[in-house]
């Protein structure tokens, strides 16, 4: 694993994750090795009684989200979703994949 600098290259509120079907947050961070993009989302579709999750387990990774959000606005210094685009980050890269990352509250 290694640490990078770099930015947050875009930044996605709505439909996304796997097939589309997940309702979050979503990032690309572009550092010295390239891009690499993560997020936090939650299933759209219908719960039954074979879903391993409820309706309250949705509700509770929502307000997950939407606490995230809040954070990194806060942190950030911006009031505005889509102004997190261009934001520094150290991002924590394994191989070719995007671990973690953390905006620079020293830059910012």
């Amino acid at each position: 694993m290694k640490k990078e600098l770099g930015k947050i290259e875009s930044a996605k509120f709505g439909l996304g994750g796997y097939q589309g079907v997940q309702f979050g947050v979503w990032f690309c961070i572009k550092s010295e090795g390239g891009s690499a993009c993560n997020g936090i989302g939650v299933w759209t579709g219908e719960i039954t009684e074979s879903t391993q999750w409820t309706e309250k387990d949705r509700g509770k990774t929502l307000e997950e989200i939407m606490r995230y959000v809040m954070d990194l606005l806060e942190k950030a210094n911006v009031d505005n979703f889509n102004d997190l685009v261009g934001v520094p980050v150290e991002a924590t890269i394994d191989g070719n994949s995007l671990k973690e990352w953390r905006i620079l509250t020293e830059v910012v």
